[in-house]
């Protein structure tokens, strides 16, 4: 049988399971904390497979093994690696509080509508993107990825709560920076978890659903519920397929370049996605923070002109490019050499067709599109309905096929 212990928030290891321990795999942290029996081999966690290895041996042998682990180690911790590897059934889980909910007890906020991503191990850029998005975010952390790299990436509308040593009476910090701050700091190896929030959204509604974000229930939303000027703006229709080609999701970043309205940021926003919207137009600027805020998501708003503007962007997963204009090719390649997965294109001349798809196709992106063209139903007098047509537009859409060469060396 495989004991596993979570420690390391306040929670003791029981003294019964260390005693009868043939092996005890842990931190070295975990390790030196515990009460352990002088027989017992023990095993400082580095590289986890020779780890498994060791553990693999004494299980053939059916001796007990002892593993500790922070907090509550099935919540983003080693039971997942153990029970892929021997089976749910010989394990022996003994939860600990996780560091999350360590944290948030300790500014004394719910937690239940918060979104956890872990960065130990994995791109941080998911995590950066899911705090730009979300009010409250727990963020794990881990070597290269920790307070300081977040708070580099992270504008100044978020505090950050870094969370040190949780359990540890004499070292456990829990501090409120913000992200410049953080960028800063020397934060060292003691980091247990960063609390990403929104302080003005930090106490969330009542949930029924915990942790996953609430979807909306439609998408592709009327006209009217946006502010426009002269109906600048992308038909829902127009809308609608957009979308699902820019696929918007949680720790996604996609741009709206040419925003507008920012119709099309604020609906990546609802589904979840991190957006920026770059606007050259003061008006339109001010327009696309209205109805971020009407829709109560968060857009961050760019104002400027493509493609220049574009340069000091992090790399979008998706763009999506409307309007015309001669520069259209250019801004269509700026953003098409930065998207790493699509980039969309809504056109209303058609001689602006053939140089849009080029542009696409230049920068290594298989290129598909239609021609959109509906009639909406409108009551007449006299009980009656007519079909009214909308005006054509052309929507291209670009997937990245080929990795390019941006003339860096590496």
């Amino acid at each position: 049988m495989i004991t596993v212990v979570g420690t390391g928030t306040g929670t003791p290891v029981p003294e019964d399971v260390a005693e009868g321990a043939a092996l005890v795999v842990g931190g070295r942290r975990h390790l030196d904390a515990a009460r352990l029996p002088e027989g017992a081999e023990r095993v400082v966690l580095g590289p986890l497979a020779p780890a498994l290895d060791t553990i693999a041996e004494y299980v053939g042998k059916e001796l007990p093994v002892l593993v500790l682990a922070s907090g509550d180690p099935g919540f983003f911790g080693i039971v997942r690696a153990l029970a892929e590897r021997f089976g749910p059934g010989r394990l022996d889980v003994r939860p600990g509080v996780s560091s999350v909910a360590t944290a948030f007890a300790r500014i004394g906020l719910p937690w239940d509508d918060a979104v956890v991503v872990s960065a130990h191990g994995r791109d941080l850029r998911t995590a950066v993107n899911v705090c730009r998005a979300r009010p409250k975010v727990a963020v794990l952390t881990g070597p290269g990825a920790g307070p300081a790299e977040l708070g580099a990436a992270l504008s100044g509308d978020r505090v950050l709560v870094v969370a040190s040593a949780l359990g540890d009476p004499a070292r456990e910090r829990v501090e409120r920076v913000t992200p410049a701050e953080a960028a800063v700091r020397d934060w060292g190896t003691a980091v247990s978890v960063v609390l990403c929030l929104d302080e003005r959204r930090a106490l969330g509604a009542l949930r029924t659903v915990a942790a996953v974000p609430e979807q909306p229930a439609r998408w592709a939303l009327d006209e009217g519920e946006f502010a426009h000027r002269d109906s600048m703006i992308s038909k829902f229709e127009v809308r609608a397929l957009a979308l699902a080609r820019l696929g918007p999701r949680l720790g996604d970043l996609v741009w709206d370049v040419g925003a507008g309205s920012g119709s099309v940021a604020v609906e990546c926003a609802r589904l979840g996605a991190a957006v920026v919207a770059v606007e050259k137009a003061a008006d339109g600027v001010e327009r696309v923070r209205s109805n971020a805020r009407a829709h109560g998501v968060d857009v961050a708003v760019v104002h400027g002109s493509a493609p220049e503007v574009l340069e000091g962007l992090d790399d979008p997963d998706a763009v999506f490019v409307g309007g015309g204009g001669g520069d259209l090719p250019a801004v269509i390649g700026a953003c098409a050499r930065r998207a790493r997965r699509t980039v969309v294109v809504a056109m209303a001349a058609l001689d602006r067709v053939p140089a849009a798809r080029e542009a696409l196709t230049a920068a290594g992106f298989g290129c598909d599109g239609v021609l959109l063209q509906s009639s909406r139903l409108v009551p007449l007098p006299g009980d009656v309905t007519r079909l009214a047509a909308t005006n054509p537009v052309f929507l291209l859409w670009g997937v990245r096929t080929q990795v390019i060469d941006k003339g860096v060396d590496e």
